[in-house]
């Protein structure tokens, strides 16, 4: 494939993923209803594996991971999606979701300074300045929704930072993985680290309050099923290969700031969907996201058409 059409590709793979991820939140709302929030961690990535697992099973698709692999691959898979989601839900019980919001709002710029440091990845000043108009984007709209301050958590906040530093390596030690492994390879392994580390944490806090006969309960709500497979499918397994495969084309802080979108992506889904409020901060956050995102591709083409 020519490399001007496998960077179109993972520009649309990178689409995709904030797609699926903005409109994951509408169905984190629904599960939420049936379940708490590491049992809904648990379901969803047994989900993932299992899907994962089904055409390893048949044969369909053959891994050649050794040991050694593994050991390569592990610190991967812990910082994503085992880290990122352990800090979230952790951070979450003492943050508020806009204070949460506001602090991973910066993933992208620590993933510039992370890939500048580590992969010697060089944005111009013009993308600099577009990845952080981006950024000030979904600033914008999770500060202008309210922080409370008077329930601001020095702990909370700095669970929330250690998980957008978590993504922000994930994005970067993603980058060299995969150019060493098969992007199935890498995202069957970080689905079975999501299966065993959510299972673990759930299983341990059923365990200590008695509950464990509470833990497969919430399957038999229909919306918590079909919320599940959403989750555990599009938005864990399928992320994970578009997320792969986007940062085995595309530099890491091109991709991230993609990630962006899924703000914009959840915004439009709840006026669509649960009907709520277009306020005109939201546009003005919609517009620094989009320009930011266009922007900071425009001065790639520029800065090429340079050389």
């Amino acid at each position: 494939m020519h490399v001007s059409d496998r960077h179109t590709s993972a520009y649309i793979a990178a689409i995709l993923n904030a797609l699926i991820i903005g409109c994951s939140f509408l169905f984190v709302k629904i599960a939420l209803q049936s379940a708490n929030p590491f049992d809904i961690l648990a379901h969803r990535f047994t989900l993932s594996f299992a899907a994962a697992s089904i055409p390893v099973l048949f044969g369909w698709i053959k891994l050649s991971i050794s040991l050694k692999d593994v050991l390569s691959i592990l610190p991967l898979a812990l910082l994503y999606p085992a880290l990122f989601f352990s800090f979230q839900a952790f951070g979450l019980v003492y943050s508020s979701s806009s204070e949460a919001g506001i602090i991973q709002a910066a993933i992208p710029i620590f993933t510039m300074v992370f890939a500048a440091y580590f992969l010697k990845e060089r944005p111009s000043r013009a993308q600099k300045g577009f990845t952080c108009l981006s950024v000030a984007g979904v600033i914008v709209i999770f500060a202008m929704k309210g922080v409370q301050v008077e329930s601001a958590s020095l702990k909370g906040s700095v669970l929330i930072l250690l998980s957008a530093l978590s993504s922000a390596a994930y994005n970067t030690a993603a980058r060299k993985m995969t150019q060493r492994f098969r992007l199935m390879e890498l995202t069957y392994l970080m689905s079975a680290i999501g299966f065993l580390t959510f299972n673990g944490i759930a299983l341990i806090q059923h365990g200590a309050a008695g509950t464990i006969s509470q833990y497969f309960a919430p399957f038999r709500e229909t919306d918590f099923i079909f919320s599940m497979i959403y989750l555990g499918i599009l938005s864990s397994l399928v992320t994970s290969y578009l997320s792969n495969y986007a940062l085995s084309q595309i530099e890491a802080f091109k991709m991230s700031a993609f990630n962006n979108l899924s703000t914009l992506v959840t915004m439009l889904a709840g006026v669509a969907v649960l009907h709520e409020t277009l306020a005109f901060y939201h546009v003005i956050g919609a517009l620094c996201i989009i320009i930011g995102v266009l922007g900071s591709n425009a001065a790639i083409r520029k800065r090429k058409g340079q050389r």
